[in-house]
């Protein structure tokens, strides 16, 4: 697949989720499908929550489009496992199903992945010098980490732009690595669904009577994928361990690039279990919740979250160019990861205990990012919002 191809991909993807996502706004407005506010959410006013479908809609049709112009057949192995998890979080959206409920369903079906597709994660690729691993540990290391990299993801979906601003960053870089390692088909995949959540993330964020949600349809639907990747690079065999150098860290690359939500995910988790709560109950301790309570906008909060995560991945690649082993760029990675992380939040909560002077900096850039009222703002938002 040349890389023409790809583009015309992206563009057909971009097309096809703009042209349907005024359809499926629609449809949740009739049917009631809406977010409402309480306590714990940010938004002011009822918001529909089907911005997934109009995603994932995108995507079928240019995968459709590879099968159709380009034989690509064997991307559309992905569309049951996408299916499964967008029909998943839906009813959740819908129903609201139990936390450990959704966790199971989770487990059930990273597992029928696993048979189905024969992938995992099976091999280490050097860390610590160790290559192929025994199925007995391969298996339930890929359940967890799947399941975690999918509940990650789908906890940062917390503030318009963020998961889909996230996504589409995450996924070009995805698409860059995939292409540098020679497998078109999956750099394919995701610049397709890149090119998918740029509509709704402009929707998303300049909107408001256009504006829709992700839901837990969309976010886990996102959030497999990404688990989907990860596995795909981790596992024996794959393409990028053999075009890329030994001492290109797969894991540590894999884990800088999902830092950020994958440790404030195991942070905010591991306090609500100090304080006696469920691990799955929600409240307002995310990072993201740090950026809203200085001040920041959601697109700055978006902003803010995509630089340090980029930030972590900018560390783990000079490691990787000053010549570390793979095990000092995950030490490098894991110590990154915990600053940007926990480092953050706790910095800016002792900040603001103190009335510190960098707090009052904070809160003043925080301020800058509201640009609401400017021109070009208003002009973004009168053309999404003409036919709504």
């Amino acid at each position: 697949m040349s890389v023409l191809q790809i583009i015309l991909l992206f563009f057909v993807s971009l097309c096809s989720t703009s042209w349907i996502f005024r359809k499926i706004h629609r449809i949740a407005v009739m049917k009631n499908v809406v977010d409402m506010p309480d306590a714990r959410k940010l938004q002011k006013r009822p918001v529909p929550v089907l911005g997934g479908l109009s995603v994932f809609f995108g995507i079928v049709v240019s995968l459709l489009c590879c099968q159709i112009f380009f034989g690509t057949s064997g991307l559309l192995s992905l569309l049951a496992l996408m299916i499964v998890m967008l029909c998943v979080g839906t009813i959740d959206d819908i129903l609201s199903l139990t936390p450990s409920l959704r966790f199971s369903i989770e487990v059930v079906i990273m597992l029928l992945f696993i048979y189905t597709s024969g992938a995992s994660i099976n091999d280490f690729h050097g860390l610590w010098g160790i290559d192929q691993i025994s199925p007995y540990i391969a298996v339930p290391l890929t359940v967890i980490a799947g399941v975690g990299i999918i509940n990650a993801i789908n906890m940062i979906d917390g503030v318009d732009g963020l998961m889909s601003g996230y996504g589409v960053v995450i996924m070009l870089v995805f698409g860059i690595f995939f292409s540098v390692a020679g497998d078109f088909s999956i750099a394919a995949l995701t610049f397709i669904t890149a090119g998918a959540m740029i509509p709704f993330f402009l929707h998303n964020v300049f909107g408001i009577r256009s504006k829709m949600f992700l839901g837990d349809g969309g976010s886990l639907m996102i959030g497999t994928m990404m688990a989907v990747l990860v596995i795909t690079i981790l596992r024996e065999g794959s393409p990028s361990s053999h075009r890329l150098p030994e001492s290109f860290g797969l894991i540590p690359f894999t884990l800088a690039l999902l830092s950020i939500p994958v440790f404030d995910c195991l942070r905010v988790m591991i306090r609500r279990i100090m304080y006696g709560k469920s691990p799955f109950s929600a409240d307002r301790t995310h990072l993201h919740h740090m950026f809203i309570s200085l001040g920041f906008s959601h697109l700055g909060t978006t902003i803010g979250i995509i630089v340090l995560d980029l930030l972590v991945l900018f560390v783990w690649w000079i490691s990787y160019k000053a010549g570390c082993s793979i095990g000092v760029q995950l030490v490098v990675v894991l110590a990154a990861s915990f600053l940007n992380t926990y480092g953050v939040y706790k910095g800016v909560y002792l900040l603001g205990k103190h009335k510190a002077r960098l707090y009052d900096s904070l809160l003043a850039l925080g301020r800058k990012t509201h640009m609401e009222d400017c021109r070009a703002w208003i002009s973004m938002r009168n053309f999404l919002d003409r036919k709504y």
